[in-house]
């Protein structure tokens, strides 16, 4: 009996004593959850959200000179050239004995620039004195000689007179005389092509000396001194021909190829700003000096010449330069609208039959709707709805609409 209420006892619940321990069941609950997490996350990378598209981009360019009363109605790239330049060489073949220029230095006109080894000059030189001396002294002789015999001449013919002398013995005395005169006229004849002779070789010393044509700078120095140098290259590659080059840096312009399918747009005196490579930001006034009446047939395009208005010593030659050819307007009106900007023309294309731009902002785009006006070239005047600076989309795929976040491809955006 007692075994019995022992058993129904430990059947009967507790009701007092503590919950069992649930910690197991908390970390698979929130495992669960965990995962559901990760697997919604991995779905919105895989469905939920959208790619990036890969763009190329240029900046948009506003039109107008710095003056603001210009517009651009073209622009070409050239470079600097020196209508004044000199490979400076002798006159003769020699050898160099001094150079006296290095690169940059300031030449004036005349200057000594180098000297050769003038031994074979002054030989010839000396060697003329000397015929001189000769042919001056030889006349000195025959003039003495013709002295004494004018003398001879003037006394027999006193004497014929008074019969005292024959006849015979005057004629002799004139025909002496008249010798030696002869002879003087061709002695100082000698004399004057013996002093010619000297002034020759006077020349050939000063040949041997190297001077500055014009005034300049040395942008290049060619030889060393012992050196050979010759005007015709006579030793071939072992043999320098000058000794620098001197540019004169106030004869610097700028010379352009256009296409001959807008050299019609250029005009002689037409004002042009000009912006050297090397300072982008450097805004140079110039003007169109002459169209050259030729054209490249394998490039198809006409040279045009350049001059700046301002020189500066940052201008040097060679240097790259890109320039925009100026249109004179009115002036501008306080209600006309603002100058428009230059665009490439892919970055226009056709939406809903409105022609519009995606601009780039923040790594996505914006739609706006424009207003094209001249084409000028490949690129396009935009006249209303882009300011100078917006970056643009070019060539924008039909896939790319307003707020769609875009990638640029390359290293930035470049110019139209």
């Amino acid at each position: 009996m007692n075994s019995s209420n022992d058993l129904l006892k430990e059947l009967r619940i507790d009701r007092s004593a503590p919950p069992p321990s649930s910690r197991r069941g908390l970390w698979i609950t929130l495992g669960a959850i965990g995962a559901i997490a990760l697997l919604a996350v991995a779905g919105w990378f895989a469905f939920g959200r959208d790619d990036a598209i890969e763009v190329r981009t240029a900046e948009a360019v506003a039109i107008g000179g710095s003056d603001g009363g210009s517009a651009s109605v073209l622009d070409a790239t050239g470079y600097v050239v020196a209508r004044r330049i000199a490979t400076v060489s002798a006159k003769v073949t020699g050898r160099v004995r001094e150079v006296l220029i290095e690169e940059g230095q300031r030449v004036e006109e005349g200057e000594v620039l180098a000297t050769l080894d003038p031994v074979d000059a002054e030989a010839q030189q000396s060697l003329a004195r000397a015929q001189l001396d000769a042919a001056r002294s030889q006349a000195n002789s025959i003039q003495a000689q013709l002295t004494e015999a004018e003398s001879n001449a003037r006394r027999l013919g006193t004497l014929v007179g008074q019969q005292l002398v024959s006849k015979a013995q005057y004629d002799q005395a004139i025909a002496q005389r008249d010798a030696l005169r002869a002879q003087l006229v061709t002695a100082r004849r000698n004399a004057a092509v013996a002093a010619d002779q000297l002034d020759i070789a006077g020349i050939g010393v000063d040949n041997t000396i190297v001077r500055a044509p014009f005034a300049g700078v040395v942008i290049a120095k060619a030889a060393q001194p012992g050196e050979i140098i010759s005007p015709l290259s006579a030793g071939g590659g072992y043999t320098r021909t000058g000794i620098g080059t001197i540019v004169d840096m106030d004869s610097l312009e700028v010379e352009v190829d256009v296409n001959e399918a807008y050299i019609g747009r250029v005009q002689p005196r037409m004002p042009v700003e000009a912006t050297l490579n090397a300072y982008p930001d450097w805004k140079i006034p110039a003007e169109v000096i002459a169209i050259i009446p030729a054209a490249d047939r394998g490039k198809a395009t006409v040279r045009v010449r350049i001059a700046f208005k301002s020189k500066d010593p940052r201008i040097v030659p060679d240097m790259g330069v890109r320039v925009s050819f100026l249109e004179k307007t009115e002036p501008a009106r306080a209600d006309a609208p603002p100058p428009g900007v230059l665009v490439p023309g892919v970055a226009v294309v056709e939406r809903d039959g409105a022609q519009v731009v995606f601009v780039v902002s923040d790594g996505r785009v914006t739609q706006r709707g424009v207003q094209v006006g001249r084409t000028l070239g490949d690129d396009l005047e935009i006249t209303d709805g882009l300011a100078g600076g917006d970056t643009v989309v070019l060539d924008p795929p039909p896939a790319l609409a307003d707020r769609s976040e875009v990638e640029i491809a390359g290293d930035g955006t470049s110019n139209p």
